[in-house]
């Protein structure tokens, strides 16, 4: 499966293009790849594990601006918008995970507290919480990874085949062994409040891309027209299916609701032009869709954690030499 570290190319173009390997669908997947200009803020519908192989990078996200360099490993939460702007360079591995995944493995890790698979997701969702952290590993534990993250993405080159999803998840859970322990965690007290047994879901072979065709329908309409004045009613006559059904798919598929989405997509833009042009704040906003200049700043504040005007001084300033 080929996929971006950092931030990945735009979903439904490289993702899309490359989804159908030989092998299918796999719950997990790495690549490395190397940076040398900035990559705009997009978010991915799965798990990301960055780990920082060499050079240094800033990084735009929920957490503010941060800092990272060898030594150091990216979290980030499904539907979590993240923009990099390298230092000169910036070699990484990322290893994306299916969230389903993720939460069937802390259901076996915790399986004499939990009832059934619920308890698990309200765990996760509990103590793993933060949209977007940073772990410094230090650069001799980052120097462990490495073996395992090489294996791991040449695993995934063409696809992550049957025969191979046992080492590919040895790999990975000697990765998260190490990392796992520097994360920062939500306490909560592990409950058992639902008695009920639950059948896992059958494969869901989609490439980590939403289910159902109407929710791929609406996102499709959403990029294609992001400054339009969108409704919930209007979307969801647009693919045949009522409010309440569309807001049911949509959150299915991608984590949040359409107008949460178009609000991302949104911001996703206005990075895009504040980078791309000399246009006014003001101006940007109203061509994206905020005819509220300071609503505007404070989504775009929300999504990447810096205010417009400070993420144009960050990606628009020389190119430096300083340390990460």
């Amino acid at each position: 499966m080929r996929t971006a570290s950092l931030t990945p190319s735009r979903p439904g173009k490289e993702r899309e293009s490359s989804a159908h390997s030989e092998a299918g669908f796999s719950p997990l997947a790495a690549q490395t790849r190397s940076h040398h200009s900035p990559v705009d803020p997009v978010a991915f519908d799965c798990l990301k594990l960055i780990v920082v192989r060499s050079g240094s990078a800033r990084l735009f996200s929920e957490f503010g601006t941060r800092h990272v360099k060898i030594g150091d490993v990216v979290l980030l939460a499904a539907k979590t918008l993240c923009s990099s702007e390298p230092e000169s360079s910036v070699t990484t591995t990322t290893i994306y995970l299916d969230r389903d995944y993720v939460i069937d493995q802390v259901f076996w890790q915790y399986a004499a507290q939990f009832c059934d698979r619920h308890n698990a997701r309200d765990f996760f969702e509990t103590h793993f919480s933060t949209p977007a952290q940073i772990v410094r590993i230090g650069e001799d534990r980052a120097g462990m990874l490495m073996p395992w993250l090489d294996e791991l993405a040449t695993l995934s080159v063409d696809g992550l085949h049957p025969e191979r999803f046992l080492r590919a998840q040895a790999l990975l859970f000697s990765v998260l062994d190490v990392i796992v322990p520097f994360m920062t965690t939500t306490a909560a007290t592990v409950t058992g409040r639902r008695g009920s047994t639950v059948v896992p879901a059958a494969p869901r072979h989609r490439q980590f891309k939403p289910l159902r065709v109407e929710a791929r329908n609406v996102a499709q309409l959403i990029r294609d027209d992001p400054a339009r004045q969108w409704t919930v009613p209007e979307l969801a006559d647009a693919v045949h299916l009522s409010p309440s059904q569309l807001r049911r798919v949509f959150v299915e598929a991608f984590g949040k609701a359409p107008i949460a989405y178009l609000t991302m997509v949104r911001t996703e833009r206005m990075a895009q032009l504040l980078r791309s042009t000399v246009l006014p704040v003001r101006q940007i906003a109203g061509e994206v869709g905020w005819a509220d200049a300071d609503f505007a700043a404070r989504q775009f504040r929300r999504g990447l954690g810096v205010t417009p005007t400070t993420y144009r001084q960050f990606v628009c300033a020389p190119d430096s030499d300083g340390a990460a």
